[in-house]
């Protein structure tokens, strides 16, 4: 078995070793070591990366059987080399600050509301865990960042526990483990003692800070999105810069953004009230002038026209707005990269506008249908629209 160097020490980020054997997985050449610091995916944590030999290794998996793999970007170490090995120190202390941070939240909702962790999954630029929360509120949150961040605050140690299976007894952990044999425990000095074979800090203040981003109800339970160390001030900058841009274009100080937003919010909602009166008021000035140009068919008049441009709501308002003048049937059409068709009547009036459409858009390639009194649908464009919207008014 391949000796675990960062159970001891996850600071360590040089080593030495012998490669024990080789393997290929997912046609990648991989080495097997006597010894090693790098850390394999595993427990909710990503793998660590590095150089062998000043070649890239771009992935370790742990095996069924428990061998570490070390997969390599190119290039061959034969079995029986012997190697130094480099840690990518700044994605190994980015995992640590998440991976602890991790255990002292988790421990922080138990105290807050009394909420067990169940999962944990650390992604590239945020982590999750899921905790027996039926209720999330913004106080629960609060109140759990504000413990987490008491404690690295006061830079807690965080000590390694190599205990035996049948010794755990003396060890109030947080959660349990079915592990047999030796057993890692990472004590966050008498706040949280949890089994767990991941990388983590020497002391919480390292972490720096914890946030709680976001949380939502999935699968019966609470997700709790959060960031730790390096990650929160990667965070807080893009999120600064972006109420900074927003603050600029409003010529304002960035802490007011949310009351000039809720503004320019609520004016926005009258302005659309006021556009959505005008266009109403538009549109029935221009049903008139439509209407009045229309073709007499005796019991109605007949207004068939192409617009460039306007959209099948557009189109509607319109057609009913001529309707509404008289007894008139409205076949209108927009044409752009495609045509948009409505065909309207009066109430008074018996023709089938569903019907109508129907057969002129299957003449145009398209499809469409609709009430007696009201359809629409569309169409590829097409040079045959004029002589179509014809055809239909004449069998009218």
């Amino acid at each position: 078995m391949t000796e675990r160097l960062y159970f001891n020490d996850s600071h360590l980020t040089q080593f030495t070793a012998m490669v024990s054997g080789e393997e290929t997985i997912n046609n990648h050449p991989g080495v097997i070591l006597d010894r090693t610091a790098f850390y394999p995916t595993g427990g909710g944590q990503p793998f660590d990366i590095g150089r062998l030999n000043n070649i890239n290794v771009i992935d370790v998996v742990e095996t069924d059987d428990g061998r570490i793999v070390h997969l390599l970007a190119d290039g061959v170490i034969n079995a029986g080399t012997a190697v130094t090995g480099v840690i990518d120190w700044k994605r190994r202390l980015d995992h640590m600050q998440q991976h602890t941070g991790q255990h002292i939240l988790s421990q922080a909702f138990v105290k807050a509301c009394g909420a067990e962790t169940r999962s944990f999954h650390m992604g590239d630029e945020s982590s999750t865990i899921d905790i027996e929360l039926d209720k999330p509120t913004a106080e629960i949150m609060s109140a759990a960042e504000e413990i987490a961040n008491q404690v690295i605050f006061e830079n807690y140690p965080v000590n390694v526990h190599l205990v035996d299976a049948n010794d755990l007894d003396r060890f109030p952990l947080r959660k349990e483990t079915g592990r047999e044999g030796e057993v890692r425990i990472i004590e966050v000095s008498g706040f949280d003692w949890s089994p767990c074979g991941g990388t983590h800090v020497h002391a919480t203040g390292e972490i720096g800070l914890i946030v709680v981003k976001g949380w939502e109800r999935a699968k019966k339970m609470c997700r709790v999105e959060f960031l730790c160390g390096g990650r929160v001030l990667q965070d807080y900058r893009k999120s600064n810069a972006a109420a900074l841009g927003v603050a600029q274009q409003l010529s304002s100080a960035r802490d007011v953004i949310p009351e000039l937003v809720r503004n320019l919010i609520e004016e926005n909602k009258q302005q659309g009230r006021r556009i959505r009166d005008l266009v109403q008021i538009a549109a029935g000035v221009e049903a008139a002038t439509l209407y009045q140009e229309g073709e007499d068919k005796g019991s109605f008049r007949l207004v068939c026209k192409v617009f460039p441009g306007r959209d099948a709501e557009e189109l509607k308002l319109l057609a009913q707005k001529i309707t509404q003048q008289g007894p008139a049937v409205a076949l209108l059409a927009s044409t752009t990269d495609t045509t948009r068709l409505v065909f309207a009547r009066s109430d008074s009036l018996p023709q089938n506008m569903g019907k109508l459409l129907g057969e002129a858009c299957s003449a145009l390639g398209g499809r469409g249908g609709g009430r007696p009194e009201l359809a629409q649908g569309g169409a590829p464009a097409s040079e045959k629209l004029p002589e179509v919207l014809e055809n239909a008014g004449r069998s009218l």
